[in-house]
């Protein structure tokens, strides 16, 4: 069957894996050790997908920029506590496997640093299956197009024959962007009404769904 798109990317928390609580009481639980306003699940849930530095600058906008380092000290103890209990959403492992049977490049492109990123790959046992991946402290954060133009410059893919795929806005806007195609999913952070607004191809609604979507028309 011929692929409509030759590189799949996809977005990690939220989308792969089931993160997304998890980063949310992370920011909380870092803003209430250092005094600050406690965002709200909404605000919080709104800057997964970014940099950690943009993200933590937005969900607590009291922040000094002299207390950051410290709120991610913290940020990243409470995350890191737990990390490794995490699990990626019903059905991935498998879906990532047929479409690398298919012959399809598949990356990631990620807020997590370089070193989070490596951390969830040997947790998940994925990584074997990525031919590329980036991290937003080697780009600039979304929805800047950085990461998807290095992964298809690497890969030597058109912007036609790739596809990325993501939980947040942040991932529809960066696909847009690199001019490229995006494919929401609505089991991770952002609301769907959010997500539909970026008129993206589709949105899918649970990891069955995106896999029987990526069938038909990847």
């Amino acid at each position: 069957m011929a692929k409509r798109f030759e590189l799949i990317v996809f977005d990690w928390d939220g989308t792969l894996m089931d993160s997304a609580a998890a980063i949310v009481r992370a920011i909380q639980a870092s803003a209430a050790d250092l005094g600050l306003p406690v965002p709200s699940d909404v605000r919080a849930r709104h800057v997964i997908g970014l940099g950690l530095s943009d993200a933590l600058h937005y969900a607590v906008p009291e922040l000094a920029e002299s207390d950051y380092p410290q709120m991610v000290e913290r940020y990243r103890h409470h995350y890191l506590s737990g990390d490794h209990q995490l699990t990626l959403f019903d059905g991935t492992v498998e879906l990532i496997a047929a479409l690398r049977e298919r012959g399809h490049l598949l990356a990631v492109a990620t807020g997590k640093s370089r070193k989070g990123l490596e951390r969830a790959l040997s947790f998940s046992g994925l990584g074997e299956y990525f031919h590329a991946t980036r991290c937003a402290d080697e780009c600039f954060s979304k929805p800047h197009p950085a990461m998807l133009d290095e992964l298809m410059d690497e890969l030597g893919v058109a912007q036609a024959s790739c596809l990325m795929i993501g939980d947040t806005t942040h991932d529809l806007q960066m696909a847009k962007n690199a001019g490229v195609a995006g494919l929401a999913v609505s089991f991770g952070a952002h609301p769907v009404e959010q997500l539909q607004a970026e008129a993206p191809l589709a949105c899918v609604h649970s990891p069955a769904e995106l896999r029987e979507w990526l069938e038909r028309n990847a």
